[in-house]
């Protein structure tokens, strides 16, 4: 629609144009008037009627009876009347002729001067309204734009009209005193003619008027040639505009049909990730979707090979308390006097398969208990110190040291909530850290925020994992003894970082030998 807009202001110009071409014909016609006018001011005699063809016979046979009559020697009047007539007479024809010739100083333009009295009787005529010459051959091109914008026609009536003297406004304001200047159609209606008058003078009066006429078909022919030019100037840019329109539908298109065709086979019959979309280093928006499928498809494959490990973590961390069962059962049936020692071991391994199921839905517990917790004010820096010293006890292996605020660090939330937090840092920098080597626990407190870091000496974070850490079933340990892990420690303290208004993030240490955990509190 835009687009549109060209051949509007075209059609817009080329209309001005034709406005201002008709106004400088007007004026053109109207100075050819007064040119001639001003030839024939003053001058009477010009004006006059030539004697009528009635009269011419008349006056012959008049002087045929003289001559009788004076042969049959009868007495004849005065010819001097009769002289005196026939002197007017061709003074009256040589000033029509004088006014011919004035005029045929202008009969090779295009344009039509004639001379009418005030009596409305026409004295002398030149020129023609009709162009010479026959147009050039057109090309198949411009005869097919000719059936759309047709060329004016040299093929029409040029007669003045009966009505054109009677009836002429331009005739009339001109024989007032006034030029005048109108429009009007050919008798046949098709052309349109330009008419021009200005008044003869004769001293103080009017005695006739100069009209020069011309047809509009020389404007109609530009403006004919220009709106040409202008369609086929649409035309070509219309053309170019839609071939860059289709070239870019269909880049975009093609794009597009390739992301979904790469999407649809990035995952095979049996639901599992065959290959992750490449992503495109376009900076547009397909670009950008084309990176989000593969960030998403990267986060599926992590999931999907989670899932598929997750059978044999189960089967590991399971199999080791169902053979403690199992073996306990078989030699409570074979040994009956040792029965509490079995009891206690089957009961052990049915507290570690209770530890496993707890840990399963711990996650999604405390995500939709969240939602339900009430807030209050607790002081941060107390439940830390109450919950180090309770590590000292926990594991009593392991060094703990705590730099903390002498003054309070208010929070808005649960305590018992950062408690849990704190407990999943400190039990993840126990199980990586080296022999001998302490656990420091900071609390700090910025601007609105308290940060609460826990760091220990091991090793650093794999480049695999960075930024992977905190999501859930997400785990780097190595299948080993002990308590069973699923991965989802970091991900609850993540949650609950998230419900006191901050984050938690990760890093190795400056000196690259180990890993601080870091969560952020929104200060009361």
């Amino acid at each position: 629609m835009l687009l549109l807009a060209l051949p509007w202001a075209g059609y817009s110009y080329v209309r001005e144009m034709e406005r201002f071409l008709l106004d400088g014909e007007e004026q053109a016609l109207l100075a050819t008037a007064r040119a001639v006018a001003t030839a024939l001011h003053d001058r009477p005699g010009l004006l006059r009627a030539p004697p009528s063809r009635d009269d011419e016979l008349r006056r012959e046979a008049e002087e045929e009876l003289r001559r009788l009559a004076v042969a049959r020697g009868e007495t004849v009047p005065d010819p001097d009347a009769n002289v005196i007539d026939r002197e007017e007479d061709v003074a009256a024809r040589r000033e029509i002729e004088e006014i011919s010739a004035i005029l045929r100083g202008v009969e090779r333009t295009t344009s039509r001067i004639w001379v009418v009295t005030h009596e409305l009787r026409v004295l002398a005529l030149a020129g023609s309204l009709k162009r010479e010459g026959a147009p050039a051959g057109e090309t198949l091109t411009q005869r097919l734009l000719g059936l759309l914008i047709p060329r004016p026609s040299e093929d029409f009536d040029d007669a003045i009209a009966d009505d054109v003297l009677a009836t002429g406004r331009e005739i009339s304001e001109a024989l007032a005193g006034r030029p005048g200047v109108r429009l009007r159609n050919t008798p046949d209606g098709k052309a349109v003619v330009i008419s021009a008058a200005h008044p003869i003078w004769s001293g103080d009066e009017v005695v006739g008027a100069v009209v020069a006429e011309e047809s509009t078909n020389p404007i109609l022919s530009v403006r004919s040639v220009a709106l040409r030019r202008l369609v086929v100037l649409t035309l070509a840019v219309f053309a170019f505009a839609a071939a860059v329109l289709i070239w870019f539908a269909t880049r975009i298109s093609s794009r597009i049909r390739r992301l979904r065709d790469e999407a649809e086979s990035a995952i095979d019959a049996r639901g599992r990730i065959a290959h992750l979309v490449t992503a495109q280093n376009a900076d547009d928006e397909i670009g950008d979707l084309s990176r989000s499928f593969s960030a998403m498809l990267a986060k599926l494959s992590q999931h999907h090979q989670y899932l598929e490990s997750m059978a044999s973590r189960l089967s590991h961390e399971l199999r080791t308390p169902i053979a403690v069962v199992r073996s306990s059962l078989e030699n409570l049936k074979l040994a009956p006097e040792n029965a509490r020692v079995y009891i206690e071991r089957a009961e052990e391994g049915l507290r570690r398969l209770g530890t496993i199921l707890t840990r399963m839905s711990e996650a999604t517990r405390l995500e939709q208990g969240l939602a339900s917790v009430e807030r209050e004010r607790f002081d941060l820096a107390a439940v830390v110190a109450g919950c180090v010293e309770g590590y000292r006890l926990a594991y009593p292996g392991q060094a703990f040291e705590l730099e903390t605020l002498k003054g309070p660090v208010p929070v808005s939330g649960s305590p018992d909530l950062a408690a849990q937090l704190l407990d999943k840092l400190v039990a993840n920098a126990v199980d990586f850290s080296r022999p001998g080597k302490p656990v420091r626990v900071a609390l700090s407190a910025e601007s609105g925020t308290a940060r609460l870091r826990v760091a220990n000496e091991g090793p650093p974070l794999p480049e695999s994992m960075r930024g992977k850490l905190f999501e859930s079933m997400v785990s780097i340990r190595a299948e080993r003894g002990g308590e069973p892990h699923l991965g989802l420690g970091l991900y609850v303290a993540r949650l609950i970082a998230e419900f006191h208004g901050g984050g938690i993030d990760a890093s190795d240490l400056a000196a690259g030998d180990g890993v601080a955990v870091s969560a952020t509190f929104r200060s009361a």
